[in-house]
């Protein structure tokens, strides 16, 4: 089974420059956890809500003043839309992160993948009890 056929394809991205408040508006919105953030259409990064409340609020930033690019992960961590989901567990564990940006070989964001995709349309336990014991470990 490949990424592609698992993965969430309505993905919001966000802008750099846009306020957290603006993107906890949009995570609330789509009812997601990760955004992950665009400019000159490039993947520059992701934030998550626990970016904003650990690295913004938690600190005493403004969300409403504070970019997303200030709190923002600019690791990014993706696989690709026909790699294996076996492939995007083992990415993921080795990350220890829960969802991930998923792209196409021309490297266009296309989707993002969670562990509850793998838990809910994979049928894998294995899979899943795989990814979710290296992300727990730590």
């Amino acid at each position: 089974m490949q990424v592609r056929e698992i993965m969430t394809h309505d993905v919001k991205l966000a802008d750099p420059a846009m306020t957290l408040r603006d993107a906890a508006i949009l995570m609330r919105d789509c009812d997601c956890g990760i955004l992950p953030v665009g400019e000159n259409d490039r993947l520059v990064g992701t934030i998550t809500d626990r970016d904003i409340t650990i690295r913004a609020v938690a600190h005493g930033k403004n969300p409403n003043e504070t970019a997303v690019g200030d709190a923002m992960s600019d690791k990014v961590r993706y696989c690709f839309d026909d790699q294996s989901v076996d492939e995007a567990a083992a990415l993921m564990r080795h990350a220890q992160i829960r969802r991930m940006p998923v792209l196409n070989r021309e490297k266009r964001l296309v989707g993002i993948v969670a562990l509850a995709d793998f838990a809910t349309k994979c049928g894998d336990e294995h899979v899943v009890s795989d990814a979710l014991s290296g992300i727990s470990a730590h």
